[in-house]
C-alpha cells in the first residue's frame, strides 16, 4: 500500500463488508467486550457501549476503540458531528445528551455503513439524526457548524491526519470542542505489519506515535488538549501468530512498543489568532 488511494480503497472494501455481515457474525470474531476471541484484528479494541444511555444494539458493530461520547461534553440542543460513524452507535447515544432539539449528522465514506445507519435511523424514527456519505479528509458540511465533534477509532484509517484535523478546526463552531478516541503508537511497531492490509484496516499499521499524534492536534490550532483515557491494547498470541513468528512475536514482546487507545479531548479556540485567510480559501 504505497499511496493513499491504495489505503482509502483497502479501508474502504474492508468496511463495506464488515457492514454487510450479520452482527452475529461480527460479534463471534470479536476479542474485544464480548469476551470472545477469534482472528480478526479490526474488532479487539471495543469497548462496552451496552450500559450507555441511547445504545442501540443494531448499531453496534463492535468496531470502536474507547466510548468518546461519554466524555465529550454534550449538552441539549447542541449539534454533533461524527466522523466515521459506522452503523450509527456513538450518533444515537450522542442524541441522547443532544435531545429533540440538537441534531447530530453521522459522516462515513463506505456507502454500506451509510445505508445500515439510515435504515437504523429509519426504525428508531429520530427526526433530528441524518447521515451522509462523505470523506472526512473532506467534509461534506460547511465551516463552523458543531459545536461537538466526536468519531471512534477512525482517524488512525485516514492517510492524511493533518488534513482531518484541519477539516475539524473547519466545521466546529469558535468555541466548539471534540472528544475522539483513537489508536496511537509508542514505540516502533515491526516493519513488516506496515504491507499488510488486514493490520491497517485493524487499525494498527495506520497508527502513528503518540507525541506526533497531538503535535497535529495543536498545530491545527487546538488549545486545551487533554488526554481523557490512555488504555493500553493487548494483541492475543494467536492473532500475531498470523502475521509474526514466534520468534518475532517475542521480540516484539520484550520491545518498548505500546499500543494504545487515547481519548483526546480539544478546543477551538473563540477567537483565531493564527494570522491566515478565510475559511475555505485552503491556506489554513
Amino acid at each position: 500500500m504505497n499511496t493513499n488511494a491504495e489505503i482509502k480503497n483497502v479501508v474502504r472494501e474492508k468496511y463495506a463488508e464488515i457492514a454487510n455481515q450479520s452482527k452475529e457474525k461480527n460479534l463471534t470474531s470479536c476479542c474485544g467486550a464480548t469476551g470472545c476471541c477469534g482472528d480478526d484484528v479490526y474488532n479487539i479494541m471495543a469497548d462496552d457501549y451496552s450500559a450507555l444511555e441511547g445504545y442501540h444494539p443494531d448499531a453496534d458493530l463492535g468496531l470502536g476503540c474507547g466510548l468518546p461520547t461519554e466524555f465529550a461534553k454534550i449538552k441539549e440542543g447542541d449539534t454533533v458531528i461524527d466522523l466515521g460513524s459506522g452503523a450509527g452507535n456513538d450518533a444515537f447515544i450522542a442524541r441522547k445528551f443532544t435531545g429533540e432539539q440538537g441534531k447530530v449528522i453521522g459522516i462515513d465514506f463506505t456507502e454500506p455503513m451509510i445505508s445500515r445507519a439510515r435504515e437504523n435511523v429509519e426504525k428508531l424514527g429520530y427526526n433530528n439524526v441524518e447521515f451522509r456519505q462523505g470523506d472526512i479528509e473532506d467534509m461534506p458540511v460547511t465551516a463552523n457548524k458543531a459545536d461537538v465533534i466526536v468519531s471512534n477509532c477512525v482517524l488512525n484509517l485516514v492517510p492524511n491526519k493533518h488534513k482531518v484535523f484541519s477539516e475539524i478546526f473547519r466545521v466546529l463552531k469558535p468555541g466548539g470542542h471534540f472528544s475522539i478516541s483513537d489508536i496511537v503508537l509508542e514505540g516502533e511497531l515491526p516493519s513488516k505489519w506496515k504491507e499488510v492490509a488486514e493490520l491497517y484496516s485493524g487499525c494498527v499499521s495506520g497508527a502513528i506515535q503518540k507525541n506526533e499524534y497531538l503535535g497535529i492536534i495543536g498545530e491545527a490550532g487546538f488549545k486545551n488538549i487533554t488526554l481523557q483515557k490512555d488504555k493500553t491494547i493487548v494483541i492475543p498470541d494467536e492473532i500475531l501468530a498470523n502475521y509474526l513468528s514466534e520468534s518475532e512475536i517475542a521480540d516484539y514482546k520484550k520491545s518498548n512498543t505500546r499500543i494504545t487507545s487515547i481519548t483526546v479531548y480539544a478546543e477551538k479556540p473563540a477567537k483565531d489568532d493564527r494570522n491566515c485567510c478565510e475559511p475555505g480559501s485552503g491556506c489554513c
